[in-house]
């Protein structure tokens, strides 16, 4: 998410050799996931940015200091319990609200060991850090339009109260802060489980044209969700010289969300968009 931060919080950039080195500790995370996937033949694909990669780079975007996987609700509790057997713990922690008490946000992580990464303006966060892939979830969005809309409206409550704990320092406005403060108080635990219930009802119904991950905002250009369609056909892209899943209709989906999306952006928007304090890598396993 890009947010302005209030004037107070510093970060720090990481210069291209460790970016690079950064990328490398991601690719060991999406091969991890990759393997348990395939092993269980569980359907997910590269997402964002990273699809974006794999398309114009076959690899990470040069400048990209993360990765991004998207995933259905019920493929993603099977890779949940697969990794309990099969996630290399050695390396790895698979972080969501159940696996870690202190974890606030709707999607899940895979975390590399013997590493950190603090976002700026999180450091006051108890949940555990370090280089990270996120792992979105999508559920069913009713096809109803007034549900549609009520249904948006609730993510929005949901995503930004689960912010609230972050919000309330780093937001450039000294009313929002408060009104975060207060927001801060209610139990994620709640919040959660008001997630889940909402989740669990949507996903009674596997027929919706659309689906989309509840705690992460959409494109304009899709701001109820994308087509469910999209998950029945999948393929392989080539990513720094591996092999990971994504839409096969890559052309539509990259289009929705940025437009020319073979046209590079200018130098000067080609930075982070994800302000760290402090970071320390570890040399990837590859």
């Amino acid at each position: 998410m890009r947010y302005k931060m209030h004037k107070t919080v510093k970060s720090i950039e990481l210069t291209s050799e460790e970016l690079r080195k950064m990328q490398m500790i991601m690719l060991e995370m999406l091969i991890e996931f990759d393997r348990i996937c395939r092993k269980y033949n569980i359907k997910y694909s590269i997402d964002g940015g990273t699809f974006l990669g794999a398309v114009r780079h076959k690899g990470f975007i040069p400048w990209d200091p993360d990765a991004d996987i998207v995933i259905m609700r019920e493929e993603y509790n099977r890779f949940f319990e697969a990794c309990k057997v099969e996630l290399d713990k050695e390396r790895f922690f698979l972080q969501d609200y159940r696996t870690d008490k202190y974890y606030r946000w709707g999607y899940a992580r895979i975390i590399r060991k013997d590493t950190e990464y603090v976002r700026a303006g999180h450091e006051h966060m108890n949940s555990k850090n370090g280089v990270f892939i996120d792992i979105f979830t999508m559920d069913s969005v009713p096809d109803s339009n007034i549900l549609r809309r009520m249904h948006r409206f609730m993510c929005f409550c949901i995503r930004r109260t689960l912010w609230s704990e972050v919000g309330k320092k780093v937001h450039p406005n000294f009313i929002k802060r408060k009104w975060y403060g207060i927001l801060a108080l209610i139990s994620k635990n709640w919040i959660f489980k008001f997630r889940n219930l909402l989740a669990h009802q949507c996903n009674k119904n596997k027929n919706t044209k659309l689906v989309r991950h509840m705690c992460s905002p959409h494109p304009k250009n899709h701001p109820y969700g994308f087509p469910r369609e999209l998950f029945n056909s999948l393929r392989e892209y080539e990513f720094e010289g591996f092999k990971l899943l994504g839409f096969t209709d890559y052309d539509w989906y990259l289009t929705s969300i940025y437009d020319d999306y073979m046209m590079f952006p200018p130098v000067e928007e080609r930075s982070s968009h994800i302000p760290c304090s402090s970071y320390k890598l570890t040399e990837p396993k590859l």
